[in-house]
């Protein structure tokens, strides 16, 4: 081979290597520029979420919405450092982005439940018709909340049964918080017989609820005679408490009445029905 020849062999390879090079280098500059935003970008969104996380718990917001809005703006943010990194490779993210949406519809549909129950989760973090701790009443179930979860709400039942109540089921139905106002009624029911002295056991009814600390005196505590029924005359013992006050004051109130009742001789009757038989003579 002449060195014309090898001569013109190297000269005809030399562009293409020359243009290789030059989009290596064009496509390394990319890379590193994509991975350079998708590491700082991951970076930062997790600085934002613990700053946010911070400032949510210094002006004392509930726990389960500190985690619940941390956690999704920081997948928000990590959405847009993946797109914005993309961009970097001069993908185009339209298509991506619709196919993303295609996808999204498609899980939507399959997950018609999962998305309703964290829809209602959204909506009780927002509106909070109760919070942990509180003992409520929803969706079919009665027990304290323990957790508010984005898919489900669990209670604790008084009989120490764990109850785990989906969102949706919660939100479509009457809501009950006994420890939204803070205080409550007992309500008890307390019969005398009909030869007994009414104002003597008003008396005694309303001295047992003076005697009680826990009872408020604000609102008043209500004692009056509220039926004369079959057997008995009776009176209604309202007084009001601190909500977790509650149980303790029903139960020690009503063996209260029973004892008193026992000492001051009033009696507490039990159904009974008089029966008169006449004679009947024929003639």
């Amino acid at each position: 081979m002449t060195n014309e020849t090898v001569s013109a062999t190297t000269g005809g390879a030399m562009p293409w290597m020359d243009k290789l090079q030059d989009i290596g280098v064009e496509y390394g500059v990319k890379i590193v520029g994509a991975l350079a935003v998708l590491i700082i970008g991951m970076w930062l969104a997790k600085m934002i979420k613990k700053g946010i996380v911070k400032l949510m718990e210094k002006r004392k917001v509930d726990p389960t919405l500190i985690s619940f809005c941390s956690s999704l703006l920081y997948v928000a943010l990590q959405v847009f450092v993946i797109v914005a990194a993309l961009e970097k490779l001069d993908v185009k993210t339209t298509s991506f982005i619709a196919v993303l949406g295609a996808a999204g519809l498609a899980v939507g549909l399959a997950l018609q439940g999962s998305l309703s129950n964290f829809a209602a989760g959204v909506l009780m973090i927002i509106f909070r018709p109760f919070k942990v701790g509180d003992f409520v009443e929803a969706g079919g179930a009665k027990g304290t909340c323990k957790e508010i979860g984005i898919l489900t709400t669990e209670l604790d039942t008084m009989d120490n049964k764990k109850v785990i109540v989906p969102n949706a089921k919660v939100m479509g139905d009457n809501i009950t918080n006994f420890n939204a106002n803070g205080i409550r009624r007992v309500d008890l029911v307390a019969g005398i017989s009909y030869g007994d002295d009414i104002d003597k056991a008003k008396s005694v009814l309303e001295g047992i609820l003076a005697a009680d600390e826990r009872v408020l005196n604000d609102p008043e505590p209500t004692v009056a005679v509220v039926e004369m029924a079959d057997s008995s005359v009776n009176f209604v013992v309202r007084p009001w408490v601190d909500g977790v006050d509650y149980w303790d004051v029903y139960f020690d109130t009503t063996e209260a009445i029973k004892k008193r009742f026992d000492e001051e001789g009033i009696t507490i009757p039990f159904p009974q029905r008089d029966v008169h038989m006449y004679e009947h003579k024929e003639g």
